[in-house]
């Protein structure tokens, strides 16, 4: 079966019609696990063949388990057959962004630096994976050391253009169509930006709501999931959050074991952040006409002019992305400055100006950019009362080109800016993009975002949004 016929939809790199566009979903192949016309196999089987024809000019994948996946998925397979599925994703195959840890294979981090580095140790929400009865089929691309310097990874909709990052792997498997889902990361902008470009629907839950196992080093580091469709984003998401718990000290995630119904919003507030001034024409005007959608069908739209206590988020919010640099910079100076003094070269020009800017920080600068992210947070919980959740765009516009660098705040990106996304990880909020808007023949998300721990209430909104709202080509 080749990627034109396969059924689940496997998209060539022809451009972005967000209304032929066919995800890979899973949750309805179950039922024909349950009775015997389909199995875990032959959906593992599908997918292997979909990666074997996108994966030459996609490169999402740095390690592939097939012998392992096979084994997961037999064994998932006599588990239906038997009647005792483990969970709702009981032989899903799954990609794992490679700055987590797998026991049975490499975690490189996107640097040669620890090529064929093997921990023999799952992270925790891997490990979770495993006890649902999920295949970890193998480990998708990260930048470097999850920051900003790209690796192999192109847009599963045009080559030419970045997948984004720093999940750039786990992003692009689920635009091409490969598996159903992938789990990311983020500190700043690494799981939503990269899905929006990449067609992908995701999270970044709120902070702390899934374990993060060795990832607990950044303050703000969220593991989120990049699916198909709502229904596999949440149960993902949640069963790796049943099994791991939040991280040391947090609640973990709440919520049901099933995506909520669709919960219309009565009122959005719409972010801008510091997004909004730089974004593109053509995705500006596509966006206000998603809005408009919203208004005709009854929602009222929020925006910073129209209450004080908004004017006050959106400046508290007004220098994210030099947070986040400090923030993720003072964090990863330690790391960063042994890897230096143990192999003296091999991190990027990129990564170094990180460090150069880190080493330029004191304890006390590291104190007052903690008082702005707090002072940041206070302001967003303020506007809690005002409506059911915020609505951004997910991207300032399109996927760039590859060879394309912007410098912000003294860091160089590489895989598009994240003016949108630093605010939500800067928050610890929970973050939904969904796939509504097509700019230039490639997919752009919007971001519908809520207050800390609401992450299942806000998956119903998002399931509203996604069934009423109809995407917005430009």
């Amino acid at each position: 079966m080749t990627p034109d016929t396969y059924s689940a939809g496997a998209p060539r790199a022809t451009g972005y019609d967000p209304a032929g566009f066919r995800p890979l979903t899973f949750h309805d192949a179950v039922p024909r696990f349950q009775d015997g016309s389909d199995t875990p196999r032959a959906y593992l089987e599908r997918c292997l063949e979909v990666i074997a024809a996108r994966e030459p000019v996609v490169r999402a994948w740095v390690t592939l388990n097939e012998a392992g996946a096979r084994a997961a998925a037999d064994a998932a397979t006599a588990r239906y057959k038997a009647g005792r599925a483990l969970s709702t994703i009981d032989g899903m195959p799954i990609g794992i962004k490679d700055i987590l840890q797998t026991k049975d294979m490499p975690t490189e981090q996107g640097t040669a630096l620890f090529k064929g580095v093997q921990t023999k140790t799952d992270s925790a929400s891997v490990l979770a994976l495993r006890q649902a009865g999920a295949i970890i089929l193998g480990k998708t691309v990260t930048t470097e050391l999850g920051m900003s310097h790209p690796g192999p990874t192109t847009n599963p909709f045009n080559p030419d253009h970045t997948p984004g990052g720093s999940s750039s792997g786990s992003a692009a498997v689920i635009g091409a169509g490969m598996v159903p889902a992938a789990l990311g990361t983020q500190v700043v902008g690494s799981i939503i930006r990269p899905a929006g470009f990449c067609a992908n629907t995701a999270i970044k839950p709120s902070f702390g709501a899934i374990h993060r196992g060795e990832r607990l080093g950044f303050s703000q580091s969220h593991i989120g999931v990049h699916a198909g469709d709502l229904i596999d984003m949440w149960s993902v998401l949640y069963e790796m959050g049943l099994r791991s718990g939040g991280d040391p000290g947090e609640p973990g995630l709440y919520g049901e074991a099933a995506l909520r119904p669709p919960t219309k919003p009565g009122r959005l507030i719409v972010m801008e952040a510091e997004g909004w001034a730089m974004t593109d024409p053509a995705t500006a005007g596509a966006f206000d006409r998603l809005l408009g959608q919203l208004r005709d069908v009854g929602v009222t739209i929020l925006r910073r002019g129209d209450n004080p206590l908004i004017e006050n988020f959106e400046r508290a919010i007004g220098d994210s992305l030099a947070i986040c640099r400090d923030v993720c910079g003072y964090e990863l100076r330690w790391t960063l400055e042994n890897l230096v003094e143990r192999f003296g070269t091999g991190l990027s020009e990129s990564m170094m100006s990180r460090l150069d800017l880190a080493r330029g920080m004191t304890i006390e600068d590291y104190r007052l950019v903690l008082m702005q992210r707090e002072t940041a947070r206070r302001a967003f919980a303020a506007i809690g009362h005002l409506a059911d959740g915020l609505i951004s765009l997910s991207s300032v516009g399109p996927a760039p080109l590859m060879e394309n660098k912007v410098k912000d705040s003294g860091v160089t990106h590489t895989t598009g800016l994240p003016a949108y996304n630093a605010a939500t990880s800067v928050l610890g909020s929970p973050a939904i993009t969904l796939p509504l808007l097509a700019v230039g023949g490639l997919p752009v998300g919007i971001q519908l975002i809520g207050q800390r721990h609401t992450d299942a209430a806000l998956a119903g909104l998002a399931r509203w949004v996604a069934a009423n709202v109809k995407a917005v080509a430009a």
